[in-house]
C-alpha cells in the first residue's frame, strides 16, 4: 500500500507543479502586459521590472494554489481512470477512500504551505513590491508611509501623524501636525480630532493649537476648524489602507485589537483576519470536491474535462468567496461566516457529490 500511495502521490505533485506553474506564467504574462505601459513611463532598469515580478511570485502561488489543486486532481485521477488503472486498484480490493487518502494528504500539506507562505513570506514580499515600485522604478521619496496603526508624512517643515485614514470618507482621524523651524525645533503644534480632503489642502475639525517658543509652550488655542495645506494626496492614503491587505493572521489580528481599542470599526478588518485563515485551506476543499467529480466520470474524463470542469468550479467559488467576503467587509454578514461560508457550501457539495459516486 506504500507504493500505491507514492505512486498517486508522485503523479500527484507532478500534476500541481505543472498546473501551478502554468498558471503563475500566465499570471505573470497578464500581469507583465497590464502593468508595463504604466511602469514604462518611469525608465526603469530591467533588473528592476525583474525584481518587481519576481516578488509579485509569493502572493501569485497563495492565489492560484486552489485552482491549482483541483485540476491537479481531476487530472490525476482522470489519467488514473483512462488508463484502467482505478479499476486494476478496485479489482486488488483497494477501495475509493483508500485511493483519495494520498490526495488529501497532499492537498492538506499544501494547504498549511499556503498559510505558512501567506503569514511568513507574502507581507514581505509585499513590502519589497511597494518599495521597488516607488523608490526604485518611480523614483519616489519613502517620506510617507504606513507602520500598522499609525500614518506618517513629512514634508519640508513639517510632520504628520494620523491613527488612521479612511478611504470611504477620505477622513484623517487622530491627528497630530508639527509644524517645524529650518533647525527642525518645533514651533507649533496641532491636534485635530479629524481632517478632510478639501480642494488641494486639508481640512482640520476639532483642533487645539500649541504654540512653541525655546522649547516651551507660549499659547494655547482651540478652534473648530482649520485648513492646512499638505502635499498629502488621497492615492497615497489608499495606497497606505491597502496595506492591511498584505498583513497575515497574526498582525491583521494585532491590527484589529488597536482598532477596536481606540474606538474604531475593525468589520473590514476582522473579515480579512479570518480569510487568511480560509482562503488557504480552500486548497483541500477544492481537492474534496474535485475526486467526485473526477471519479463519477470515470474513463470518460479527459484531460479537456478535466480542465474546463476545473476552470467552471474555481471560478465559480472565487465569484461566491469574494461576493460573500465583500459582505462581511460590509458588515452585513458576521466576519467568521463571510470568510468561511464559502469553504463549507464546496465542502458540502463535495459530500453531496462523495454520497453520489457509485462504489
Amino acid at each position: 500500500m506504500r507504493i500505491l500511495s507514492r505512486y498517486i502521490t508522485a503523479l500527484y505533485l507532478r500534476m500541481i507543479c505543472l498546473c501551478g506553474g502554468s498558471f503563475i506564467a500566465v499570471y505573470l504574462i497578464i500581469d507583465f502586459l497590464e502593468k508595463i505601459t504604466r511602469l514604462a513611463r518611469y525608465n526603469p532598469e530591467l533588473k528592476h521590472l525583474a525584481l518587481f515580478f519576481a516578488a509579485k511570485i509569493p502572493e501569485m502561488i497563495n492565489q492560484v494554489a486552489p485552482l491549482a489543486i483541483l485540476m491537479a486532481t481531476m487530472l490525476t485521477l482522470g489519467i488514473l481512470a483512462k488508463n484502467s488503472e482505478i479499476i486494476a486498484m478496485r479489482s486488488c480490493g483497494v477501495g475509493l477512500v483508500r485511493i483519495s487518502i494520498p490526495l488529501l494528504a497532499t492537498a492538506l500539506l499544501i494547504s498549511l504551505a499556503v498559510l505558512l507562505n501567506g503569514e511568513l513570506i507574502v507581507p514581505r514580499a509585499n513590502a519589497r513590491l511597494e518599495q521597488i515600485e516607488n523608490i526604485l522604478i518611480k523614483k519616489k521619496s519613502a517620506d510617507t508611509f504606513f507602520r500598522q496603526s499609525n500614518i506618517w508624512h513629512k514634508e519640508e517643515n513639517s510632520l504628520l501623524q494620523a491613527r488612521l485614514f479612511s478611504p470611504a470618507t477620505r477622513t484623517l482621524q487622530g491627528i497630530t501636525f508639527w509644524q517645524l523651524a529650518p533647525d527642525m525645533r518645533p514651533v507649533r503644534r496641532i491636534d485635530a480630532g479629524t481632517g478632510s480632503l478639501v480642494g488641494d489642502g486639508w481640512l482640520f475639525k476639532d483642533v487645539t493649537i500649541r504654540d512653541f517658543s525655546a522649547g516651551n509652550v507660549t499659547a494655547t488655542r482651540a478652534v473648530a476648524e482649520l485648513p492646512v495645506q499638505l502635499q498629502l494626496k488621497p492615492a497615497d492614503l489608499k495606497v497606505l489602507e491597502m496595506y492591511a491587505d498584505n498583513m497575515g493572521f497574526i498582525a491583521l489580528r494585532r491590527y484589529c485589537e488597536k482598532l477596536q481599542n481606540g474606538g474604531y470599526d475593525a468589520t473590514r478588518y476582522l473579515t480579512q483576519m479570518h480569510s487568511r485563515l480560509s482562503l488557504p485551506f480552500s486548497a483541500l476543499v477544492m481537492a474534496f470536491i474535485g475526486i467526485p467529480f473526477a471519479l463519477k466520470s470515470g474513463r470518460s474524463s479527459g484531460i479537456a474535462v478535466g480542465i474546463g470542469l476545473s476552470i467552471l468550479i474555481g471560478f465559480s467559488f472565487f465569484v461566491i468567496n469574494s461576493a460573500l467576503i465583500s459582505f462581511g467587509q460590509g458588515g452585513a454578514l458576521p466576519p467568521l461566516i463571510a470568510a468561511w461560508a464559502a469553504n463549507a457550501i464546496f465542502a458540502a457539495m463535495g459530500v453531496w457529490l462523495t454520497l453520489t459516486v457509485n462504489r
